[in-house]
């Protein structure tokens, strides 16, 4: 943690520019340094847009992956940026997958006026590219919602999206996967993202252990990786040294990766973070600026207004 305090107080230990996951040293051009501090979400981002996106629900068919396999039907929320047309093929859209945390529900992240806002003002005032926005959920009809209950079924979350959630989605929308098959969704990687907030946070850090294959980008927010332990045994150096074996393994620092990741200075669970980033950051020579950034929001709490912070600052990162 010191660690981490340290290269904020001093500045950037990496500066570069993203660009489709290639460094490019220009003068002129905006800098991110690997650690800092959010930007604030200018007041006139939370008010409704001239130009509103559309949110459309999305019963789909999937398997209770916790229990005995059987057949279920799920729900997702699905945000079409203004101007989509869904008799117009030709024009693809990048996606972004969205989970909610402990207690939450699909949908989530359009009830709050100021998120949905958000979206249509970034995407209306050029800040980031039209795209689709999925609230998805990892409970189902069968699904306990205590803690404990939750952790098992974020762990299955996977197999619902390889398998159902993302083929009907991106079957149903114009991604830029050709179809959805398995081998066109691989091949779309690098117009796809995932984020979560809070046990969210853990199921993104999930998603990139098990579904990097399907996905380019990561916006893990107040959380830490649990592949190995759990809440209060968090394993943070097993837990990176597997993400490290992840990127080696898998070519990943060629083929391109980028995890923004994020924290309030007040957040009440805060530590995992803190001590997710210092592992993180400590492997510079894996970890570059390139693929992993650690940014908090001064003063903020574990609320969703510091997750609206979260998706100002990061989604411009996303998809360039």
């Amino acid at each position: 943690m010191k660690k981490i305090l340290s290269n904020i107080l001093a500045g950037a230990l990496f500066i570069t520019l993203i660009t489709g996951g290639t460094v490019v040293a220009e003068e002129s051009a905006t800098v991110l340094s690997q650690t800092g501090f959010t930007t604030s979400v200018p007041a006139e981002y939370r008010k409704a847009s001239s130009k509103p996106g559309m949110v459309t629900r999305l019963d789909y068919e999937s398997l209770d992956y916790v229990r005995d396999s059987s057949p279920i039907t799920k729900t997702a929320y699905i945000y079409t940026p203004y101007g989509y047309d869904e008799n117009d093929a030709e024009t693809r859209y990048d996606i972004l997958y969205l989970m909610h945390g402990w207690g939450g529900r699909a949908g989530e992240y359009f009830e709050y006026s100021d998120l949905k806002n958000l979206f249509d003002n970034l995407i209306a005032k050029g800040d980031i590219p039209p795209m689709i926005i999925v609230s998805a959920t990892f409970y189902n009809r069968n699904s306990d919602t205590d803690f404990s209950s939750s952790i098992r079924e974020f762990r299955a979350f996977h197999q619902d999206f390889e398998t159902h959630l993302m083929p009907t989605v991106e079957g149903q929308f114009h991604t830029y996967a050709k179809s959805a098959s398995d081998e066109d969704l691989r091949a779309s990687r690098d117009h796809r993202a995932f984020g979560g907030f809070s046990l969210g946070c853990v199921t993104t850090w999930l998603e990139f252990c098990h579904d990097y294959d399907y996905i380019r980008y990561f916006l893990p927010m107040s959380g830490s990786c649990w592949y190995y332990g759990t809440y209060g045994d968090f394993q943070i150096e097993k837990n990176v040294d597997f993400i490290e074996q992840i990127v080696r393994e898998h070519n990943l620092d060629e083929r391109g990766y980028f995890i923004y990741h994020a924290v309030g200075t007040q957040d009440a669970v805060k530590s995992q973070s803190l001590m997710m980033a210092d592992e993180m950051l400590s492997r510079s020579d894996v970890f570059s600026t390139e693929h992993y950034v650690f940014y908090q929001k001064d003063g903020g709490h574990h609320d969703f207004r510091a997750v609206q912070e979260y998706l100002y600052n990061a989604l411009p990162l996303f998809f360039n």
